[in-house]
């Protein structure tokens, strides 16, 4: 069971890997971060990508369980866990993965993949960084 650092050591040892974190989403801060940044701040990163898994986790739209939409706001329109899975954001010169974590607490936390586009490896990333979520020890 990797601790944060071993996890995004693991993490940047996939094909084309450029930067690795581990954020919280609520606050935007990294909680471990590896390689570069695109913007040249780990910091800067972790709080934008905050704010896109942010949105993702708290909009309805795309937290919503399958099946018949449930009222608004309700605690049982969301299953137990993170309330999305993963977000892919592709980009000219890289993708972007972030991979929600369960956690005993509040699932506020998500991993961070930054690839190169030419030697990446999007299907490789998903499933790896799902593998590190699950294994992921924190605390």
């Amino acid at each position: 069971m990797p601790g944060i650092d071993e996890c995004l050591l693991e993490a940047m040892s996939l094909p084309g890997a450029r930067g690795a974190w581990l954020v919280d989403w609520t606050s935007g801060l990294a909680l471990g971060t590896a390689g570069d940044s695109p913007v040249g701040d780990h910091e800067t990163t972790a709080a934008e990508a905050a704010e896109l898994a942010r949105a993702a986790a708290e909009y309805d739209s795309f937290a919503q369980a399958p099946g018949p939409p449930a009222a608004p706001g309700t605690a049982e329109a969301l299953p137990k866990g993170p309330p999305v899975e993963d977000l892919i954001v592709t980009a000219r010169g890289g993708y972007h993965v972030l991979r929600f974590v369960e956690t005993s607490f509040d699932s506020s936390v998500f991993l961070h993949l930054w690839l190169d586009r030419d030697t990446g490896n999007l299907a490789l990333a998903r499933i790896r960084l799902r593998d590190l979520a699950e294994r992921l020890v924190l605390g």
